[in-house]
């Protein structure tokens, strides 16, 4: 169950109602593409009885949840779907801050079933065309019985104090100036501590101590789990991985290269951090 923004609850479900009474929210993707109404400053989900309401073929359909009165689908639209007049297909870095954040998040989680569903049609065992499932998110293979769920790429980030710096570092596939804290993919075997303390020795060279978890984030750019983590300088100077890192340093609260955006949990993170040391400073 998710806390919206809005303080409206939501309910994730598989199984669909027997009968839609009320109109329902639909998240349409034509690939990672979300349709949406556009207004003046803002966009909006469709609200519809039904998504054949908007003309559009669907080539699946799938059932997300309730949020607080509403039924939630997901839908997939071929790539050869022109958008109805007053409505447009936009990324979903682009629409957040123009909707309603608890229905981004919602979003973010329609575009992962609907990534999924698309790309596991046929069984990766035996090669026959899979089944889905009426009761569980997953796909059944008729002939050897494989069972897929939908899965997630762990990643870990994590924000390293010393003292009143923090480090940041730049990497080649950033946009233009931004900084950001170190994150990477959980290797299999991993524990996720294990990870932080590779991730930060391989791109930046030091080492750490007092990893403390901070929190976690969906993020649907495709499909990973980011799992937060502050931890403390510990000894060693910056060597980057220059495959990866362009730049790397430690900056202080009143020295902050430009940060990632509020979307993310990286954020969250440099925030916190800000917060700490400012009300330290003011002390």
């Amino acid at each position: 169950m998710i806390k919206s923004s809005k303080n409206r609850e939501f309910i994730a479900g598989i199984v669909p109602p027997a009968e839609r009474k009320e109109p329902g929210l639909w998240f349409a993707f034509q690939g990672n593409k979300l349709l949406v109404s556009e207004e003046s400053s803002s966009v909006s989900i469709p609200c519809l009885s039904d998504f054949s309401e908007l003309g559009l073929p669907a080539l699946s359909q799938h059932y997300l949840g309730l949020l607080q009165d509403q039924q939630c689908y997901a839908v997939e639209l071929a790539e050869d779907v022109k958008p109805p007049e007053g409505m447009i297909l936009e990324g979903l870095r682009q629409v957040y801050g123009r909707l309603d954040e608890d229905l981004f998040w919602i979003a973010a989680r329609a575009v992962q079933i609907v990534d999924w569903d698309r790309t596991h049609q046929f069984c990766g065992r035996c090669g026959v065309q899979m089944e889905p499932q009426s009761a569980e998110r997953a796909k059944r293979c008729p002939r050897c019985g494989l069972l897929h769920f939908p899965r997630l790429a762990p990643a870990i980030i994590v924000l390293v104090e010393r003292g009143d710096k923090l480090l940041m570092a730049r990497s080649r596939h950033f946009a233009s100036g931004m900084y950001s804290v170190l994150a990477g993919f959980v290797e299999p075997g991993e524990s996720l501590e294990e990870a932080v303390i590779r991730e930060v020795k391989e791109e930046v060279g030091i080492s750490i101590k007092d990893i403390q978890y901070f929190g976690s984030q969906s993020w649907p750019f495709p499909h990973s789990l980011m799992i937060g983590f502050t931890a403390t300088y510990e000894g060693g100077e910056i060597s980057m991985d220059d495959t990866e890192i362009e730049d790397a340093g430690w900056f202080t609260v009143d020295k902050l290269p430009p940060l990632p955006g509020k979307i993310s949990i990286a954020r969250k993170l440099v925030d916190w951090f800000i917060t700490k040391h400012g009300i330290a400073q003011r002390a």
